[in-house]
């Protein structure tokens, strides 16, 4: 089986670019070009029955929605749910975080439902196995680790998070340095135990090659997850995460030369005059691969409104390079998400990346803007909420306040300005 890293290498134009480059208002040679460099990946499982998506360089920004159950909230039901109001909300992907209830049916539900991409982190898995088992994490074995990985490729799942870059030498330079909050990550703090408590090193590093060959297997994109990620401001940009980085980076080489497509993810929590100097760097030690970041959040005290925080980092972030924004929603540190969490959180986010768009100049990106500012012109508040991000909260919000005339609104009644100034 070809994947698409391998067929663009070959010169070759692949069905699923030709389509990338039709969505991204591009040329299938731009979008064949930039995968043969490892600039951009189209993220589809050949088993998984979805529009393929394109992600990096020169293309719109996207937006990832977490969802999944958790040992205190566990429903196949409510995780459907869930995708889809991240669907509708205008999630480009979403990953299974699932830590509770039957794990498997779950997963193999939102693939066969799903019209977007899927993610897992498979070591998720591994660990909730353990404990329903009575197991210790600490006998998690490296053959456990790629079992599940292998499971997740074979049912379709179009991109895992691997935490590969936390290994002996990255954890060490966190142990030297010292942290405010430490190791954040799930994978990276499971994976960092483990190591310390076997005293070998991380299997997912030990045996990357046949990670390989278990994603070239099906074209599952890699996306080489920030175990060592910054969970506060004071540990952004330490020896540990730029040690991970470069890690990353070199393991971002070895899956282009074995024809496997790979994202690189980055912070988390990182002020504000620091993230435009994280993607420069990023792009730097990683060859400009794709860089998928969580926020980043750039404030710690916001619990309740992290959708906020992470919207305004994720926007900063997309200006200055990065190419996907997972979304953080108001439930963020406080809870698992519920639906209007999602839904918020997804809008927080397409609002970052549209902005970023308009911002680089995508093509398009604009077009949009335009169009409603030509309705506010013309008073037409139909068309109006059919252009809004969320037209169901522009519609009600317009709707719960009785105006005294039937073409404004209650802000300035009959001294609006946009109809003064049509009358002139």
């Amino acid at each position: 089986m070809s994947t698409q890293l391998a067929i663009a290498k070959a010169g070759k134009i692949s069905s699923e670019m030709k389509e990338v480059a039709e969505s991204e208002k591009t040329t299938p040679e731009s979008i064949r070009e930039k995968i043969s460099e490892g600039k951009v990946v189209i993220t589809k499982n050949i088993q998984h029955e979805i529009k393929p998506l394109g992600v990096g360089a020169g293309l719109r920004t996207k937006v990832n929605a977490n969802i999944g159950s958790s040992m205190d909230d566990a429903s196949l039901q409510k995780e459907l749910e869930k995708l889809d109001v991240a669907v509708r909300a205008g999630a480009d992907a979403i990953m299974d975080l699932s830590t509770g209830g039957n794990i498997n049916a779950i997963r193999k539900a939102i693939i066969k439902k799903s019209k977007v991409p899927v993610g897992t982190v498979p070591i998720y898995q591994i660990a909730c196995e353990n404990i329903i088992n009575k197991r210790s994490l600490m006998e998690m074995t490296g053959e456990d680790m790629f079992e599940i990985i292998e499971q997740h490729g074979r049912e379709g799942v179009d991109f895992i998070t691997v935490h590969c870059g936390v290994i002996q030498e990255s954890v060490k330079r966190l142990d030297d340095e010292g942290r405010l909050l430490n190791i954040v990550s799930r994978g990276g703090s499971m994976l960092a135990k483990w190591m310390k408590y076997h005293k070998e090193e991380n299997p997912l590093y030990v045996q990357f090659d046949r990670l390989l060959e278990i994603a070239r297997e099906c074209d599952m994109t890699l996306s080489l997850g920030d175990g060592l990620r910054p969970g506060c401001l004071s540990d952004a940009t330490d020896r540990a995460q730029v040690q991970e980085t470069i890690i990353l980076g070199e393991l971002a080489q070895r899956a282009k030369k074995a024809d496997v497509q790979v994202m690189i993810e980055g912070p988390g929590h990182m002020p504000m005059d620091q993230i435009a100097a994280n993607i420069v760097l990023q792009k730097r030690l990683c060859h400009d691969a794709p860089f998928y970041v969580l926020g980043p959040l750039v404030t710690d005290i916001a619990p309740g409104y992290d959708h906020i925080t992470s919207a305004i980092g994720g926007a900063i972030a997309a200006m200055a390079g990065a190419d996907f924004l997972c979304y953080v929603t108001p439930s963020e540190h406080l809870r698992l998400p519920e639906l209007n969490d999602i839904k918020e959180g997804v809008i927080a986010a397409k609002i970052a990346a549209h902005a970023a768009d308009i911002a680089i100049g995508i093509p398009g990106a604009i077009k949009k803007d335009n169009y409603m500012a030509e309705m506010r012109k013309k008073l037409d508040w139909e068309k109006q909420f059919s252009t809004a991000l969320d037209p169901e909260k522009a519609k009600m919000l317009k709707k719960s306040k009785q105006t005294s005339e039937d073409d404004t609104c209650t802000m300035c009644a009959s001294l609006c300005s946009i109809k003064i100034g049509n009358e002139l």
